[in-house]
């Protein structure tokens, strides 16, 4: 069973920059596609970026496309989403999320595994 910790949420205002982390345990990570997504207040989860395990793949929502950079460390089983030029409709709960599939796309089913989620605040 792959468990996901995400770290590195918090408060910016806007134009800042944050980066999450992601740290998988229990799998083998150079196997896991990895994503990230995100929930605004009464919205629904949202897709954001992925990467596949092998890193020739990845994707982008067009919200963050150009401000958004989604990256991997398989020696430390971490998966990293670095936010620049934030925004307030950034505002989210971030979740990490894994999928046992050599790519993944925009899909909420496609991925197997979650974290818990971390949240961002921007303001303006």
């Amino acid at each position: 069973q792959v468990q996901l910790v995400e770290s590195g949420g918090g408060s910016v205002q806007a134009g800042g920059s944050l980066r999450l982390s992601c740290v998988a345990s229990g799998g083998t990570f150079s196997r896991l596609t990895m994503g990230w997504f995100r929930q605004a207040p009464g919205k629904e989860r949202a897709f954001v970026a992925v990467k596949s395990w092998s890193g020739d793949y990845i994707l982008y929502a067009d919200a963050v496309r150009g401000r958004f950079t989604i990256s991997r460390d398989n020696a430390k089983n971490t998966v990293y989403l670095q936010m620049n030029s934030l925004k307030p409709e950034d505002t989210a709960v971030y979740y990490c999320a894994a999928a046992s599939r050599s790519y993944s796309g925009r899909g909420q089913n496609e991925y197997n595994y979650w974290g818990q989620g971390t949240q961002v605040t921007v303001s303006s």
